[in-house]
Parts: structure tokens; C-alpha cells; sequence
């Protein structure tokens, strides 16, 4: 068995492969105090509360925008499976020709996204994975990475709204009956949830025309299936993407 760990600026999502069949998911928060000693802990629980014994784990690879938290869990995985998992990064082959600026710069996040889009879905594609940033990256009919774009994520800028102004509150995103809103709350998710379905569409369109094509339109993250619901065009939902491109770079990888 493979455990694959993807570490996002709030959560971790672990994923065991048993061969091609990804056996289970589980997610931790992401918390910069805990120590190797605490990760550890929680994946051995993990672990255990899915009948899943630590000698049946042949490899580890791990993937993290949180640099300090992806060591604090390299050291965890040695402690409690005895040996250096793979992390991914510079050294590690992907298999993708990636052509933006300084190809060091890609996030390990979005290299193993795109991976597994190559290997998954019809190309050209267009991935946006809708977590604390809201990513949108561009894969070529060829299999190259091109490039993509940034924006804060829907909890981000629910936060921003509701620390910087005096009188918008805390909400639950959730999509409303109206594009309309006729009170505060149902004005906000209008925002939120119909500006983040908008703004996808409309970017997916925008890059098409700069391909000369149209793409495939992948999406994943932990608020993608609300946004997708409220999208007019085809949006495949892939919740376990990023896991998939960690097992193909760990199977090119191992020795």
C-alpha cells in the first residue's frame, strides 16, 4: 500500500492506494504548532480506525505549500513507519513538461494535480481546485503546463468580509434561491457561491481563446462541488485528484 499526503494551507488529506484503488481518504487540519511527535499520533489513529496496519504502508510521498508542516510530517512518517517518505519537489520527476518562468516556482499542489489531469481526462484541461486560494491551471494538448491563475478562495474572502467591515457576518456558503439577494446573508452567497461559479466559466472561456480550443474543465477542493452545482457548463468534480497525481509520481519515482 502507498499513503499519499497532500498538505493545503488548512487542511491535510491523506489517501491509502491498495495497487490503483484508493482504499481511503482522511483529513487532519493543518496547524503549524503541532509537533512531528502529534502528527505522528493522528496517523497511527488514522490508520488503526481504518483496520489499515503500518507494515502493510510499502511507501509514503508527501506534497505541501506549507513547507514547515510538510517537514514536521516527513519526521512523523519516519518516527512511525521508519522510514523518509518522498517529498515532492525539485529531483522528484513528473513527467510534465512544465513551461511557466521558472518551472522551481510550480507548486507541488498543482504539479501533482496536473499529472493526474494528464493521465485522467481528455487534453487540452483546465484544473481549478477551490481550497483557501482558489488555483487555475492550464494543461496544453500536448501535456504541457502552461501556466494559470490565483485568486483568494471562498473562505478567504468570507473572511476578509467579515473582519474588514462592521457589519457583514460569518455565513455558511452555501448557494442562494436567487442571484437576487434580498437580505444581507442571501446577498453574500449570491457573491460568494454565483461570483465563484461566474468567475470560473468565465476564466475557463477566456482561456479557450487563448488555446484556440475548447478544454476540459476539472475541478476539485472542498468547495468545488457547491461551486460546480451552480455552473451552466460541464465541470467534472474530482475530489481525489491530487491524490491520484501523488501515487502516479510515486510510482515514477520508486526504487
Amino acid at each position: 500500500m502507498v499513503l499519499t499526503i497532500d498538505i493545503g494551507n488548512t487542511n491535510i488529506t491523506l489517501g491509502v492506494f491498495k495497487g490503483e484503488t484508493l482504499v481511503f481518504t482522511s483529513r487532519l487540519a493543518t496547524d503549524t504548532k503541532r509537533t512531528e511527535d502529534q502528527y505522528a499520533f493522528e496517523l497511527r489513529n488514522i490508520l488503526v480506525l481504518h483496520e489499515c496496519s503500518r507494515s502493510e504502508i510499502e511507501g509514503t510521498i508527501i506534497s505541501s505549500v506549507v513547507p514547515h508542516v510538510g517537514a514536521l510530517m516527513s519526521r512523523a512518517v519516519e518516527l512511525l513507519l521508519g522510514y523518509t517518505p518522498m517529498m515532492l519537489g525539485p529531483g522528484v520527476k513528473t513527467g510534465l513538461n512544465i513551461k511557466i518562468d521558472n518551472p522551481a516556482q510550480l507548486g507541488a499542489d498543482l504539479a501533482a494535480g496536473a499529472v493526474a489531469a494528464v493521465a485522467k481526462y481528455p487534453l487540452p484541461c483546465i484544473i481549478c481546485d477551490l481550497g483557501t486560494a482558489t488555483t487555475i491551471s492550464v494543461v496544453d494538448k500536448s501535456g504541457a503546463f502552461l501556466g494559470g491563475a490565483i485568486a483568494a478562495g471562498l473562505t478567504t474572502t468570507l473572511d476578509a468580509l467579515a473582519t474588514k467591515t462592521a457589519q457583514l457576518p460569518y455565513i455558511d456558503i452555501d448557494a442562494p434561491k436567487s442571484v437576487i439577494g434580498s437580505n444581507t446573508i442571501d446577498c453574500m452567497k449570491s457573491g460568494l457561491v454565483l461570483g465563484a461559479a461566474t468567475m470560473l466559466e468565465g476564466m475557463a472561456e477566456r482561456i479557450e481563446r487563448e488555446l484556440g480550443e475548447k478544454a476540459t474543465l476539472v475541478a476539485t477542493g472542498g468547495l468545488a462541488a457547491k461551486v460546480v452545482a451552480e455552473c451552466e457548463r460541464e465541470v467534472i468534480i474530482d475530489d481525489n485528484l491530487l491524490l491520484d497525481g501523488l501515487l502516479i509520481i510515486y510510482n515514477k519515482n520508486k526504487k
